[in-house]
């Protein structure tokens, strides 16, 4: 390096989701992932490297038993998450979807223990205009003046996803327009020599072709930021769970997949002209955590947390009699699966209402042997979802079987899954399988018009009249891009969360018969 030159390294990480021990709770194994070693890959870092800058790009607080734990039974202590990522010294974060999902004082909670700024320039404040949770970027000058500015901006998709009282009092502007007018202003005011835009969001597009890789719904706009927006040196992304880098416009992006099993790095070489400091290359890589020592520091910090988690998760909390297990994912969609009928009686009778909307989550979860733990709610249930009530018309029934029936495919005269279902993130979760109806799907007839033979109590559904269902808090808002959900007269909310009411009703019945009615067909 010539003594003109200084080369910054900026660290990130996104959709962390919880995860602290290279632990997966589901059974115990050991895996690659969590803060714990993400923290000494830092240090490492650091030690060698002059220039260092690190960063979270959001969903940090949700996504694991220990999360879900703390908050049922620890949330008058400092949040977890936020106490690690103290300590690793990050310099900001953003604000993701899932910081939500917890409700609202869970979040302004965890913003409060934060040592470092939480930054969401869309995130707006209905009450003065202003973004809701802070600066909407920071500046970091380094040692030796050069001037690195970071925008931070969040999905505006989350009206879709989340329950209308966890977001009261915040608007979620536009993140593409947003961030366009945030990095003129940044780059005339400040005048800085680097501009990086964290985004918890991704991409609508291939990055190398262009090409759609979704539907247009302002989920995603990372390829228009690219495009569009004059001045950004860089942009980290997220939220899509997708490990890439590549360059856009001259834009260098990257996204570090989720789970805190992998981390950006970006390093970003600087000249000193006359004019000051010039970018003259940046390189971007995405690194895994295996065979990484966890830090001891994050290890003995979390230790009394991850003892009681333990402790709640390996609680037998009741009993099946027969077989719930579930051993193909594909198999427990296309025909009726006796957990799947338990998820639905336990909403049906949480509710009072005898229609009922569920899908399969995800495919690991296996289901319930003849005893059930926390840890077998929580690893077949993994998102605090609460229950809605919502009165809907036949119409918006059969619209909704339509879309969910999108997900298979016939490859071969078999029945196999629509790859706009696995790629480029997999959203199995988003096919639901109904209950107190009977209804065909056809897969010889085209894409929306599967459905047949629709009948309630036996009779064929009135697609003019009322019916009233249950179904979780993402679906009620619309997300999945259910569009047919959005806006319909709730009838009740039911506001405790699944894995809480799975296990007041074990603890109602102790024994649950495994059992299946097979009120839908799919058929070849």
């Amino acid at each position: 390096m010539h003594n003109n030159t200084a080369t910054i390294k900026l660290v990130y990480t996104s959709d962390v989701h919880g995860n602290v021990l290279p632990v997966l709770y589901g059974t115990n194994e050991h895996a690659d992932l969590g803060l714990a070693k993400y923290a000494t890959a830092v240090q490492k870092v650091r030690q060698e490297n002059k220039h260092v800058i690190v960063l979270d790009n959001g969903d940090l607080i949700q996504g694991t038993p220990l999360m879900t734990h703390y908050v049922k039974e620890h949330a008058d202590k400092e949040n977890p998450m936020i106490g690690i990522m103290n300590q690793i010294e990050i310099e900001a974060s953003v604000i993701g979807n899932h910081e939500f999902n917890f409700g609202k004082k869970i979040l302004t909670d965890a913003v409060k223990w934060s040592d470092f700024p939480w930054i969401s320039a869309n995130s707006i404040d209905i009450n003065d205009g202003e973004p809701y949770f802070g600066p909407p970027y920071i500046i970091k000058t380094l040692n030796n003046g050069i001037k690195v500015a970071i925008v931070g901006v969040t999905t505006h998709y989350i009206p879709n996803w989340e329950s209308p009282e966890h977001i009261q009092g915040i608007h979620f502007a536009d993140a593409l327009s947003t961030l366009q007018k945030w990095v003129k202003q940044i780059n005339e005011d400040e005048e800085p020599d680097v501009l990086v835009a964290s985004y918890h969001g991704g991409f609508e597009r291939d990055i190398e072709t262009g090409e759609d890789t979704e539907a247009p719904t302002g989920e995603n706009q990372g390829y228009a930021m690219c495009k569009q927006i004059e001045g950004i040196d860089i942009l980290l992304t997220g939220h899509q769970h997708r490990n890439l880098t590549g360059t856009v416009n001259d834009v260098l992006v990257v996204q570090p997949g989720n789970n805190g099993k992998m981390y950006g790095e970006i390093d970003i070489t600087m000249e000193q002209t006359d004019n000051g400091w010039k970018l003259i290359d940046k390189y971007a890589s995405v690194n895994t955590l295996e065979g990484v020592q966890p830090d001891e520091d994050v290890l003995s910090y979390i230790k009394d947390l991850e003892t009681s988690t333990q402790k709640w998760l390996d609680q037998p909390i009741g009993y099946v009699d027969g077989d719930m297990t579930i051993n193909d994912p594909l198999e427990a969609r296309i025909r009726k699966h006796p957990f799947i009928e338990f998820i639905q009686q336990v909403q049906m009778e949480a509710s009072g209402i005898d229609i009922s909307v569920t899908s399969l989550l995800n495919n690991d979860s296996k289901g319930f042997d003849s005893t059930v733990t926390m840890r077998d709610i929580v690893s077949n249930y993994m998102y605090p979802n609460t229950l809605v009530v919502l009165e809907l018309t036949g119409q918006d029934i059969i619209d909704a079987l339509e879309k969910s029936a999108g997900y298979f495919i016939l490859k071969n005269g078999k029945i196999a899954v629509n790859p706009a279902y696995t790629d480029p993130k997999p959203q199995h979760y988003n096919y639901d399988m109904w209950e107190g109806i009977e209804y065909t799907i056809n897969m010889q007839q085209p894409l929306g018009s599967r459905v047949e033979n629709v009948k309630y109590h036996g009779i064929p559904l009135d697609k003019h009249g009322k019916y009233h269902v249950v179904l979780n808090n993402y679906r009620a808002n619309g997300g999945g891009d259910y569009n047919m959900f959005k806006g319909k007269p709730i009838v009740k909310e039911i506001q405790k969360d699944a894995v809480e009411l799975i296990r007041s009703y074990f603890e109602k019945y102790k024994l649950v018969q495994a059992k299946k009615t097979n009120n839908f067909t799919v058929k070849t």
